[in-house]
């Protein structure tokens, strides 16, 4: 018996029709606004190929990640308010690479449960390895026998430069690399809605327009980044001074970024990434999901779960206001993260030797990353040292088997769950009152 479509039955046929057209051009229209956001962010990021990094250390069969974090003092970018508003000054660096003011190797672990943040000195005495020129910088030659500050390499041979170097130098095999702008760092701050810091007497810095009075205080991304860059006039003047207490200010970040629940809010991380894009130089297999995949993966955990520590150093004996890298501390730390060893087990991977954390006087690019190449002649400042004996390859027991976090406490290293107000010893010095 054949079916009666009344009337009605067609109007509700329309309306379903309807509504489903409705439905799928919604869908369609939200998938491309999304896909638009998305590709606005991601080609707002500058990104530069790496090459020339020569034999590279292994990377010990392990899921970790390793991240070098830098920034720099380059003013490229920024217009004549905003170098006014963040007190960065235009008379030098104002185009180009700059110098790095900030250098970390952030270590991920496998399985995403913690985070080793260390910290590199600026003024770190290294060898001058043979770099590649590009836009901006002139590049160099291999010269064995020669040093130079690590803060220059930047502008030297650009991202590459820097990157072959803190491989060569610590045996640690880098994934990716990002460099965050000095606006990028004040818009994060912001973002976050501020941040906590404490100093122990008023400081009033012209330089970098650093204005506290004693006490603690939440300060937005302007006053961050002076608080950040403020070293001459306090405490020992020191670039080491200044890095534990921009360690200090990190773990107040991070208690913000894990109350706030961002990593676990892709809209909110999203938010963030679009401000700070523009300010956002890294590699070509850095994409933007993949840093969002990251924040995401880290959601799970705690300030006590995310060390800073500084790579272990002594005075440069050729000069005085340079450090270099001191061993054996420097290359058990090294290896532990290169390795990512557990606490009662042995690294895993090749047992390839640690690195030499001194210069030495051995070919560059053709030895193991475990060697030290000097290169060319040392910019004005730097001193030239005599070849050092590389230091014996720490056992997994001397090194490894203290774990990541074990080895960067024993170093000094401190953990996001630290207060404030821990970090009085950061100002002392002459210079303070």
């Amino acid at each position: 018996m054949a079916t009666v479509v009344t009337p009605r039955r067609k109007r509700k046929r329309h309306v379903l029709r309807w509504i489903s057209a409705a439905v799928v051009v919604i869908v369609a229209g939200a998938l491309v606004a999304a896909y638009v956001k998305y590709k606005s962010i991601d080609d707002a990021i500058h990104r530069v190929p790496v090459t020339g990094l020569g034999k590279r250390p292994p990377a010990y069969g392990n899921s970790s990640m390793n991240i070098l974090l830098f920034g720099s003092d380059s003013r490229s970018g920024l217009d004549h308010h905003q170098q006014v508003a963040l007190h960065t000054g235009n008379t030098t660096n104002s185009s180009g690479a700059g110098n790095t003011d900030t250098i970390m190797v952030v270590h991920i672990s496998p399985g995403r449960h913690h985070v080793t943040v260390l910290s590199i000195p600026r003024d770190t005495m290294v060898p001058a390895y043979q770099c590649a020129s590009g836009p901006g910088y002139p590049g160099q030659a291999a010269n064995p026998g020669t040093t130079e500050r690590i803060n220059a390499l930047l502008s030297v041979g650009g991202p590459s430069c820097l990157w072959k170097t803190v491989e060569q130098q610590t045996g640690i095999r880098i994934s990716h690399f990002l460099e965050i702008g000095l606006a990028g760092f004040a818009s994060v701050i912001n973002d976050l809605g501020g941040v906590n810091v404490c100093v122990p007497f008023n400081v009033n810095d012209p330089v970098s327009g650093l204005t506290l009075k004693a006490g603690e205080h939440h300060i937005g991304g302007t006053t961050a980044l002076a608080f950040w860059r403020t070293r001459e006039d306090i405490g020992m003047g020191s670039d080491l001074q200044r890095i534990t207490r921009d360690q200090y200010m990190s773990a107040q970040v991070v208690k913000g970024i894990l109350s706030g629940g961002l990593l676990s809010n892709p809209v909110k991380l999203l938010r963030v990434l679009t401000d700070v894009a523009p300010y956002l130089t890294t590699d070509n297999g850095m994409s933007l999901m993949d840093l969002v995949h990251i924040g995401e993966s880290l959601r799970g955990i705690s300030g006590k779960d995310v060390q800073f520590v500084t790579a272990p150093n002594e005075p440069d004996p050729a000069d005085p206001a340079a450090v270099r890298f001191a061993q054996p501390q420097a290359s058990q730390l090294f290896s532990a993260i290169a390795r990512d060893a557990s606490p009662g087990q042995s690294p895993g991977g090749p047992t390839t030797a640690s690195p030499s954390a001194n210069p030495s006087t051995t070919s560059p690019d053709t030895t193991s990353p475990a060697t030290a190449s000097p290169a060319t002649t040392s910019p004005a400042g730097a001193g030239s040292l005599a070849a050092s004996p590389q230091p014996s390859s720490p056992s997994p027991s001397a090194s490894g088997t203290r774990g990541v976090h074990s080895q960067a406490a024993a170093d000094g290293g401190i953990s996001a769950s630290a207060s404030c107000r821990s970090d009085s010893s950061a100002f002392r010095g002459p210079l303070s009152p």
